[in-house]
């Protein structure tokens, strides 16, 4: 990869970014000049359906170049319900979108994966890294109880559906070129250690699991800088922003949105070192999902009150 970077990234004009699964919905929320939320009603009428939330992602963005646009889904949420619901009521075609990235092989971020394929008319790429499908994983609680993940991919499976199925570990470049999935993301802070308490057994032994499929997305915004969008962070929040100027050549960060994993005793350890990284990066727009965790929102709240937005469903942000 040294050999290859910085990529040739190419500047959007605009961006628009849509929740349509997290882990909060709020429909009381107001809208600012960079995020406007989902109506109540119809021609004046409050409607009886309503979008949903669920422990899981799913963020559909839209980037609009020289007068194209391309649509890509990034994750997939946790059920089969949430995302194609929340799609519906948000007026989104599913042969809209162009591509599909999954952030790794968690099933709260592949849940609907296979209805929302079996869904679509057109065939499009879906990139992933080829750890997603990795099976048995699970957490190991301290009692010694396991958790197993539930196996919600299968590769032989995956390339029956209609799509250009794109496994990857390096960085792989989409939507003509003005979206950069990160691929394994370098690991380079002294604090961010990943998921302690993760396993995977392979070949019948069992090894800590790293969850080197967690990858993120990153797209140059004209005049601004980078956009980095991440599932989880299971590789750190940190590090995937370092990789992500790293990879580009673009030191500028702009906006990051996404699941920062910093829930839970362990995290919460690494919360102070994480926001005095995130004070030198400074970006203008911050917004953390699902994964993050209610005490470390919180805290970036109170130590960014001018950058933080209060994610929910079916909110969507033009940064």
């Amino acid at each position: 990869m040294k050999n290859n970077i910085p990529l040739p990234l190419k500047e959007i004009d605009k961006i628009e970014i849509y929740t349509v699964i997290d882990n909060y919905v709020d429909i009381l929320l107001t809208d600012t000049p960079i995020v406007s939320r989902p109506r109540m009603d119809k021609n004046g009428k409050i409607q009886t359906t309503t979008l949903l939330a669920e422990h899981g992602l799913s963020l559909l963005i839209n980037l609009f170049r020289k007068g194209q646009k391309k649509t890509v889904l990034f994750d997939t949420g946790y059920s089969d319900i949430g995302v194609l619901n929340n799609l519906n009521l948000l007026g989104i075609d599913l042969d809209s979108i162009n591509a599909m990235v999954l952030s790794h092989g968690h099933m709260d971020h592949t849940g609907s994966v296979n209805s929302i394929l079996d869904s679509m008319q057109n065939k499009i790429p879906l990139v992933a890294h080829p750890d997603i499908f990795l099976y048995p994983r699970y957490i190991q609680l301290e009692d010694g109880i396991k958790r197993t993940f539930p196996q919600v991919l299968s590769e032989e499976k995956l390339k029956q559906k209609n799509i250009d199925l794109l496994l990857s570990t390096t960085p792989t470049l989409l939507a003509n070129d003005t979206l950069l999935v990160t691929g394994e993301v370098e690991r380079v802070t002294d604090f961010e250690k990943g998921l302690p308490n993760a396993f995977v057994e392979i070949n019948g032994k069992t090894e800590k699991d790293n969850i080197k499929d967690d990858q993120s997305l990153v797209v140059n915004l004209k005049g601004k800088g980078l956009v980095v969008i991440s599932g989880c962070s299971h590789s750190g929040i940190i590090n995937t922003l370092f990789f992500a100027r790293k990879i580009t050549g673009i030191e500028k960060i702009h906006a990051v949105f996404g699941g920062f994993h910093l829930s839970g005793s362990f995290f919460e350890k690494i919360l102070e070192k994480t926001i005095k990284e995130f004070d030198k990066i400074n970006p203008e727009i911050l917004v953390p999902m699902h994964c993050t965790g209610w005490k470390a929102t919180k805290q970036f709240y109170d130590h960014f009150p001018d950058s933080f937005i209060l994610n929910s469903v079916g909110s969507k942000y033009t940064p």
